[in-house]
């Protein structure tokens, strides 16, 4: 899928070798050897993060006066990356885990892990997920970058305010591959001026007080995002489209609630962007795509939007 043009995305809401084997009787080859799934390591190495994950949670399930409010959604989360994640591997490969409850096979519960250990393990996971980012196909690079900005919103819903880190791959992008990246990277661009354009409206029609310092802060935030994809096109020799002179907002705001329901609405669409622009763009650059993907799922956490298992990625 390629991400939404500038057009596009404020149409939504915001205006403007195969190596033959043959073996037997010349008359009647084998068949050929499928070639190995060049994401299969990747997916194996996701799917052993996420048993650690149902592991840990399944214990603390069990544990006397068990916070299941808390740890339920978030366990069931797991089982849905882990499945996913799974689909279409090979039959010999781990198979889904029961959703009951059950601890993963081979996962350590000789003690008892803390809430804060366990936020802290999503953490860590969230970070992991990352690594090799430009190694894979598009579409696990787009639901790599979903999981971990999911794993990062289950370890802040469980108290860990410890920032996540992304791998920094600038050293991996060459000439050919700025170039390749400049529509995508033109494309997140035009989605933050319009992100920008639409927290001015957040923010003036939210009281002083704290909703309207979040927007503020919020508002800043993105102003920085829209200079980072400036300044990785001017590194690429391009020059950053600029914002357009106005956007018609997806509704009237008009009320606190309006402008709170708007910056739902923003980082919501942001996130279907980002998780896009983490399958499209160019490998090197992925991370920076995940990065802004884990950063507008928060936000929108934050405003009051719906959890889901895959942030930006229709379920």
């Amino acid at each position: 899928m390629q991400p939404p043009s500038r057009r596009t995305f404020l149409a939504l809401g915001l205006l403007t070798t195969l190596t033959a084997c043959t073996g037997g009787s010349t008359d009647h080859p084998a068949d050929p050897t499928p070639p190995r799934d060049p994401d299969t390591p990747a997916r194996l190495r996701a799917i052993g993060a996420a048993d650690l994950l149902l592991g840990a949670y399944d214990t603390l399930l069990t544990a006397p006066g068990a916070q299941t409010a808390l740890l339920r959604p978030l366990r069931d989360d797991t089982a849905r990356h882990r499945a996913t994640l799974a689909q279409d591997l090979p039959t010999s490969s781990p198979s889904s885990p029961s959703p009951t409850g059950t601890p993963a096979t081979g996962t350590p519960t000789r003690s008892l892990p803390t809430l804060a250990e366990l936020a802290a393990l999503e953490r860590r996971t969230a970070e992991a997920r990352l690594d090799g980012l430009s190694e894979v196909t598009p579409p696990l690079a787009r639901l790599l970058a979903s999981i971990a900005a999911s794993n990062a919103l289950h370890a802040a819903a469980l108290g860990d305010r410890t920032p996540v880190t992304t791998p920094d791959n600038r050293d991996a992008s060459g000439p050919t591959a700025a170039v390749a990246a400049v529509p995508s990277l033109q494309a997140a661009l035009s989605a933050e001026h319009a992100a920008v354009y639409g927290y001015g409206m957040v923010g003036a029609h939210l009281p002083d007080d704290p909703q309207r310092t979040d927007a503020r802060t919020t508002h800043a935030a993105h102003q920085a995002q829209r200079d980072a994809w400036q300044r990785l096109l001017t590194a690429a020799s391009a020059a950053p489209t600029p914002a357009a002179g106005g956007y018609q907002l997806p509704f009237p705001v008009t009320s606190p609630a309006d402008a709170t329901k708007l910056a739902i609405h923003l980082e919501t669409r942001l996130t279907t962007v980002y998780a896009d622009l983490a399958g499209t763009i160019s490998a090197p650059y992925r991370h920076h795509a995940a990065t802004a993907l884990r950063e507008t799922t928060l936000r929108a956490h934050h405003w009051g939007a719906p959890t889901t298992p895959f942030p930006g990625i229709p379920t």
